[in-house]
C-alpha cells in the first residue's frame, strides 16, 4: 500500500514538473520577440550575417529563443548593436540591458558603443556619448516604470547636428534607412542621445513621420524613470555621401521614398491655381563665412529678365522647417552655391531644376549634393566657375598653384579645400555666362511648372 502511495506521488510530481517546465518554456518565448531583425540584418550587413551563420541559426525567427546582443563593427562609417530580446534602459547610467533567461549559467555580455555615423572622424566621435550595452537578469523587468510594446531605435543627435546638411545626411537619412532595413512598416520608439535643446521642436514633425512614440532623450530630466523594449538597435546605417543605396534595402527604398516621407510629415499641398511664371529660390549665403554671391542683387535681376519669378531665400538655424518645406516644395526650381543649405534640395519635387554653382578648387566635393539630386531625379545641372569669377584671385597671383592647380594644391585634403577653397572664396558671377546657364535651366523648370504646375 506504501508502494503505490510512493508510486501515485511521484507520478503527480512528474505532471507537475512538466507543467512548471511548460510554463517557464511560454514566459520564455514571451520574452525574445522581434526576431525577424536577425535575417533583416543578414541581408545587408555581413558580419553580422557570418555571426548568425557561426552560431548556426537557422530556424524560423519566431521560433528561436536565445537572446544575444551582436555588434558590427566592420563599416567604415559607423557601428551598429543589436539587442536582440527584452531590453531594459537606465537614462542615469547611460546602459541598455538585455534581460537574459540563461544569464546565471553564463557572464555577462559588455559592449560599448557611440550611436552616430562618422566612426573615422576621432575628433567628433569623442564628444559622442558612449553607451553601455550589457546583459542582465530576468529579474530587472520588475524594475521597469514604462513598458513598451514596440523595438527602439537608439542614436545620435550629437556631433554635426545643427548643420543642415549633418542633420540630414548623419541623422535622419541614415535613421530610414536604418529603420527600413530592420524595422520595415514596424512601429518604433526613438531613443536620442546628445539631443540639443532645440533639435526636438525644429525636427518633431520629422521625428512624428518615424514614429507616433515621443521621443525619448538621454538626458538628465526624467533621468530616474527606466524603460523597457522589446528589443534594440543602437547606431544607424549610414551609406555615405550618395545617401541611399536602393540596391542595399531589402523593400528597394530611395530618396525619393525619403522625400515622400517628408511630405507625410509636413502634409504639404501644393496650390492647384495656374501661374504664369517658374517659381525659382535662389538661395542666398550672406555674412563673413565664405561662397558669398558678392553681386546676388545683379544675379536676381538677370534669372527674372530669363522669366523666373525669384525668391531669395536665406535660411537661418530659426528657420522654421515647416516653411522651408512648403516654400521649396511648390517651386520649380532652386540656385545656389555649393553649401550646407543646398541640402533643400530634398525638399523638391522631383523633376524639378536643381542649379549648383560650383566655386574653384571644390568640384572634387561638389558630388555630396549632385549625387543625391540625382537619386531623387530632379533636372540636375552644375555651373563651374571660372577663375575670374572667384574672390581669390584677389589674394593670389594667377600662376599660384591654388589657382592655376587646385586639386594640385589641396591633394583633395578636406582641411586645405575648407580653408583656402571654402573659408576664402566669394564669387562674383559674370551674369552673361551666368545667362546662357539659366536659360536652359529655365527650359526645364517652364516644362516642368506645365506638367506638374
Amino acid at each position: 500500500m506504501v508502494m503505490k502511495t510512493t508510486e501515485r506521488s511521484y507520478s503527480v510530481a512528474a505532471v507537475a514538473l512538466v507543467i512548471v517546465m511548460a510554463l517557464y518554456l511560454v514566459a520564455l518565448f514571451s520574452t525574445v520577440s522581434d526576431l525577424k531583425l536577425i535575417p533583416s540584418l543578414s541581408l545587408s550587413q555581413g558580419t553580422l550575417q557570418q555571426t548568425w551563420e557561426s552560431i548556426k541559426i537557422d530556424q524560423p525567427p519566431q521560433q528561436m529563443t536565445s537572446s544575444t546582443i551582436i555588434c558590427d563593427r566592420s563599416d567604415t562609417n559607423y557601428d551598429l548593436c543589436s539587442i536582440n530580446g527584452l531590453c531594459h534602459l537606465d537614462i542615469r547610467n547611460q546602459t541598455i540591458t538585455l534581460m537574459d533567461p540563461t544569464f546565471a549559467a553564463s557572464a555577462p555580455i559588455v559592449e560599448k558603443i557611440r550611436p552616430y555615423p562618422r566612426k573615422a572622424d576621432n575628433w567628433i566621435m569623442s564628444k559622442i556619448q558612449e553607451l553601455t550595452l550589457t546583459s542582465g537578469p530576468m529579474g530587472l523587468i520588475r524594475s521597469c516604470e514604462i513598458t513598451h510594446d514596440s523595438p527602439a531605435i537608439v542614436f545620435s543627435a550629437g556631433g554635426y547636428t545643427g548643420n543642415i546638411y549633418h542633420d540630414f545626411m548623419d541623422g535622419f537619412i541614415p535613421l530610414f534607412i536604418t529603420a527600413n532595413v530592420i524595422y520595415p512598416d514596424r512601429d518604433v520608439i526613438l531613443v536620442v542621445a546628445n539631443p540639443r535643446e532645440w533639435w526636438m521642436p525644429k525636427y518633431m514633425e520629422v521625428l512624428g513621420a518615424f514614429s507616433k512614440h515621443k521621443p525619448i532623450l538621454l538626458e538628465n530630466e526624467n533621468a530616474s524613470v527606466t524603460h523597457c523594449f522589446t528589443s534594440a538597435i543602437v547606431g544607424l546605417i549610414s551609406h555615405g555621401p550618395k545617401a541611399i543605396n536602393s540596391t542595399r534595402l531589402p523593400n528597394s527604398k530611395s530618396l525619393e521614398d525619403f522625400h515622400n516621407l517628408l511630405d507625410k510629415a509636413f502634409n504639404t499641398n501644393i496650390p492647384t491655381f495656374k501661374i504664369q511664371k517658374p517659381r525659382l529660390i535662389l538661395i542666398s549665403r550672406y555674412g563673413n563665412i565664405g561662397r558669398v554671391i558678392l553681386n546676388e542683387e545683379k544675379v536676381k535681376e538677370m534669372l527674372e529678365n530669363v522669366g523666373f519669378e525669384v525668391i531669395t531665400f536665406r535660411p537661418t538655424g530659426m528657420t522654421s522647417m515647416r516653411e522651408a518645406y512648403e516654400l521649396i516644395k511648390t517651386s520649380h526650381g532652386m540656385v545656389g552655391v555649393h553649401g550646407a543649405a543646398l541640402t533643400h534640395l530634398l525638399f523638391l519635387r522631383p523633376g524639378s531644376v536643381f542649379v549648383q554653382v560650383v566655386p574653384v578648387g571644390v568640384g572634387w566635393v561638389a558630388n555630396c549634393y549632385g549625387s543625391p539630386a540625382k537619386a531623387m531625379k530632379l533636372e540636375y545641372m552644375e555651373y563651374s566657375i571660372d577663375v575670374e569669377e572667384s574672390s581669390l584671385v584677389e589674394k593670389y597671383s594667377r600662376d599660384d598653384l591654388v589657382l592655376k592647380d587646385p586639386i594640385a594644391f589641396s591633394r583633395k585634403d578636406w582641411g586645405v579645400t575648407k580653408k583656402v577653397y571654402l573659408k576664402e572664396q566669394d564669387v562674383r558671377l559674370d551674369v552673361n555666362r551666368f545667362r546662357n546657364h539659366m536659360n536652359k535651366a529655365y527650359e526645364k523648370a517652364k516644362l516642368f511648372m506645365d506638367f506638374n504646375g
